[in-house]
Order: structure tokens, then C-alpha cells, then sequence
């Protein structure tokens, strides 16, 4: 047992990133069997549509589960009512002030978790009460911290500034980096992209298969002027890296973006004009496995990897 697994009432220290368009109840709730904290992607979710999957979720699993709330969401006050009427008892909050609802949350049982990516962002979240914080690096696939810092040195960091649990997050898919974060001094990590290429994942197989495709120096974060995401290069990318080399307007970028791109991307498998987020860690995964398989390698390396660091 450590903070992380005490404070969910979870097997392994291991959370799912709650991913747009990848992270539904079939996914969460594997991950919640497996041991793990299994998370529904609400950022990708109109409320109807998320309290369905919630109303699934926990006819799937009798595990603790939660809710990824991105706070600019448009509906945000009708998804957090619908979180706390289905009975919801983790949220993990992220792209917004944690001050907005933990409070709330709170009040009505829940335990929260604030997303940052940097040590500022993560003492704004220990003031605002918030219960643990995941710190993430650039490496991260999706939307992405501005200040660029990577999970190597942002963990320790963070770790120096704040009290409570601490999760890393951004290039960890395997037990090596699991064990790596938590000397670091992560109390337990959060994975991604790993899950996205995951059988249960309700991700286009189009894009799982390009998970596996994609080798170092594929991904790149852009769109710093709306919203830094680290993306696949494909034809969307290069469009945008044109339009950049005309020195654009925020109109002009929001314009080639338009609507539902990442949706077109991930979820529907347009592999040319969709958006595809994914981390830098793509390169180290081979293969779509069932999430049961992929906890259980990644626990398996890491008492591996325990084993040897420590009789060095």
C-alpha cells in the first residue's frame, strides 16, 4: 500500500489518463478490474452521453472509477451536477483554476485531482484542497503545459513544493518508467498513451494502429497560440506548419482548425485532416493489447526493475 493506492482504495499505484475520444466506460472500467483507477474522458462527452457512460461504467466494474473533467468544458456545471447525482466519488480536474470547483466537489464526498504542469500550478492546487495533483510532463501526448518542462525534472520538482500525493505523468508506459517516476518521487503515475493503444479503448483502429507506427521524433507540440497539443504528423500537421511560415493570425489558425478535429482524428480514423494526439512514449509501444495484459507487464517490470536497482 502507498498514498495513491490508500487514497483510491486501488491494487497497483496505476491511473488512465482521462483522453478525449479514447477513454470511455469499457476502457475506465478495465482498468479499474485490473487493479488500476480506470477514468471516463468527459472532455469528449456531451452530459447525456457521460452520464450514460457513467450508468455503464458502474454496471462493469464494482472498482473505484472516475471522471476527467477538462473545467473548459462549456456544460461544466450541468457535467459536474450529473458527476454528483450518479454518485461519482473520484474527479480528477484539469485545464482551469482547481479553486472553481473543488470546494463543491468536496462537499459532496468526492475526492479530487488536479492536472498542472509545473510546481506554481501544483501549490495553487494543494491551497485550492485539492487531494493529490497529477504532474505532467511535455512529453504528454494532447494538450500540453506551456512551460515545456519535462517530466524528469518537473516530478522532483513538484515534489520539493507540495505535501500531498503526488502522481507523474507524460512518457511512462512501462514498469522501467513507472519505477523511475517514483524515485523521482511520484507517489504513483498516470498512463495515456499506453491505454489508447489498448483493446478496450474506443479509439478508431485506424489510430491504435498508428500508435504502434509511430517512432521517435513523430510527435511535435503545436498550436501554442490557442492551446499547446502534441500531435502525430500527418497532412493537418503540415497544413498547419505552411500556415505558420506565413506568420498567421489566431483567426487564421482557428480557421484551418475549425471544428472536431481531434474527434475526426481518433474516434472516427481520419488519419489525413484529423487531429491524433499521443505521446512521445508511442515509440516504445508495439503492440494493442487487452488492459488486463498491459497492467500486469507493467507491475511485472517494475518488481523486475525494483529488484535490480536496488542490488546494484
Amino acid at each position: 500500500m502507498n498514498r495513491i493506492t490508500t487514497l483510491f482504495n486501488i491494487q497497483y499505484p496505476i491511473i488512465q489518463g482521462g483522453m478525449i475520444w479514447n477513454s470511455g466506460y469499457k476502457l475506465a472500467s478495465a482498468v479499474s478490474n485490473a487493479g488500476g483507477l480506470g477514468l471516463i474522458g468527459a472532455g469528449s462527452m456531451y452530459p447525456d452521453v457521460l452520464r450514460e457512460h457513467i450508468q455503464k461504467c458502474k454496471k462493469a466494474t464494482d472498482k473505484p472509477f472516475g471522471v476527467n473533467v477538462p473545467m473548459l468544458y462549456p456544460n461544466i456545471e450541468e457535467i459536474m451536477q450529473i458527476i454528483v447525482e450518479e454518485g461519482v466519488k473520484i474527479v480528477f480536474t484539469s485545464a482551469g483554476n482547481p479553486k472553481t470547483w473543488t470546494s463543491f466537489l468536496k462537499e459532496n464526498g468526492i475526492t479530487v485531482v488536479h492536472v498542472v504542469s509545473s510546481s506554481k500550478f501544483a501549490l495553487k492546487a494543494q491551497e485550492a484542497g485539492v487531494d493529490a495533483v497529477v504532474a505532467e510532463g511535455f512529453e504528454a501526448g494532447g494538450h500540453n503545459g506551456r512551460e515545456e518542462t519535462t517530466t524528469l525534472t518537473l516530478i522532483p520538482m513538484v515534489k520539493e513544493n507540495i505535501s500531498i500525493p503526488l502522481i507523474a505523468a507524460g512518457g511512462i508506459a512501462t514498469g522501467r518508467g513507472m519505477l523511475a517516476a517514483m524515485i523521482l518521487g511520484a507517489d504513483g503515475i498516470q498512463m495515456g498513451s499506453r491505454f489508447a493503444a489498448s483493446v478496450e479503448s474506443s479509439a478508431h483502429e485506424n489510430f491504435k494502429q498508428t500508435i504502434i507506427d509511430t517512432k521517435e521524433g513523430d510527435t511535435l507540440v503545436t498550436l501554442k497560440e490557442l492551446a499547446p497539443v502534441r500531435l502525430i504528423k500527418n497532412k493537418f500537421f503540415n497544413d498547419l506548419q505552411e500556415l505558420y511560415a506565413k506568420c498567421p493570425t489566431t483567426e487564421e489558425i482557428k480557421a484551418l482548425l475549425g471544428r472536431a478535429r481531434a474527434k475526426r482524428g481518433m474516434f472516427e480514423g481520419d488519419l489525413v485532416e484529423g487531429e491524433l494526439e499521443i505521446g512521445q512514449i508511442a515509440g516504445l509501444i508495439h503492440d494493442i493489447k487487452p488492459v488486463k495484459e498491459i497492467i500486469d507487464t507493467v507491475m511485472q517490470e517494475f518488481e523486475l526493475a525494483k529488484t535490480e536497482v536496488f542490488t546494484l
